[in-house]
């Protein structure tokens, strides 16, 4: 699959019951300028008008920051990227068991080793903790990767009634559906749960086909990277390769630290959330 320049355009739009008189909000939507993908223009338009503030957080990502001081019973968003994403799938150099659980190891990836709330500890739920024990027989960890993602996919249907956003791994699993954020928690609880470093990966994907010129629907979406010497991207709910289609935006430990939206306001409850993402694929 080639490189690929994509112009992505992203809108939220809150509807409360009720007219809101403050609203605080932070969002990642901006794609990574970094690790061969290029960030060419990004523009964030919020309505009601608010000033945007800009910072990058723990992980790295770009955090847009705004306040709503005045009535609203709607608060719509529209960020507008272009970016270029490099071609080929960076694979890990790929290392043993002994090395990965080193002192280097667990130093340096020490935060993506333990369980959080939505990757909980898989060795604690008896439905997991067999697999944990299948995963460790595995000749290396690069091994062990491949064989979570047939076991997550063999696990796990795609079913968006059958989770929440506020979903465990653990849930999910006893579930047996979910949607992309619910693959990727699960497999991060399961890697962790070896010792295999593991990060969960936000952004947006792409058709697979080349379609210069065509406007199509994207998406939101989640994979995870796993470490092995380097890091290595899995895309565990469709079971393709992470490469040009797959646009990053923010990494960190589990959805709670990269939601694209996350904000609290004062007023009428919130009524409907709608989003919609639309990608063209840009001649370079």
């Amino acid at each position: 699959m080639g490189a690929r320049r994509l112009r992505i355009t992203h809108r939220t739009g809150h509807h409360y019951g009720a007219p809101v008189v403050a609203s605080f909000n932070e969002v990642r939507m901006t794609p990574r300028d970094a690790d061969g993908q290029m960030l060419l223009s990004h523009q964030l338009q919020v309505w009601p008008r608010a000033t945007v503030q800009a910072y990058s957080d723990y992980w790295g990502a770009l955090v847009q920051s705004f306040d709503v001081h005045e009535e609203h019973e709607l608060l719509e968003i529209v960020a507008t990227s272009l970016v270029d994403v490099p071609a080929g799938h960076p694979r890990a150099t790929g290392m043993g068991w002994d090395d990965l659980r080193g002192p280097k190891v667990l130093d340096r990836w020490g935060e993506f080793l333990v369980p959080t709330r939505l990757a909980d500890d898989a060795a604690e739920d008896p439905d997991r903790a067999p697999l944990l024990d299948d995963l460790l027989r595995c000749a290396t960890p690069a091994e062990a990767v491949r064989t979570c993602v047939a076991a997550v996919r063999d696990r796990i249907a795609y079913d968006d009634a059958a989770t929440t956003v506020a979903s465990t791994a653990g849930e999910a699993w006893a579930a047996g559906g979910g949607v992309c954020q619910d693959y990727s928690h699960t497999m991060l609880s399961l890697l962790r749960g070896v010792g295999i470093p593991a990060r969960y990966v936000s952004g947006y994907l792409h058709t697979e086909e080349e379609v210069p010129g065509s406007t199509v629907t994207g998406e939101s979406h989640a994979w995870v990277e796993a470490w092995d010497g380097g890091w290595e991207a899995y895309d565990p709910t469709n079971d393709r390769v992470v490469g040009s289609a797959h646009v990053v935006v923010a990494r960190g430990r589990d959805y709670d630290d990269v939601p694209p939206l996350k904000g609290i306001y004062a007023g009428g409850a919130s009524e409907a959330h709608e989003v919609s993402v639309e990608i063209t694929q840009l001649n370079a």
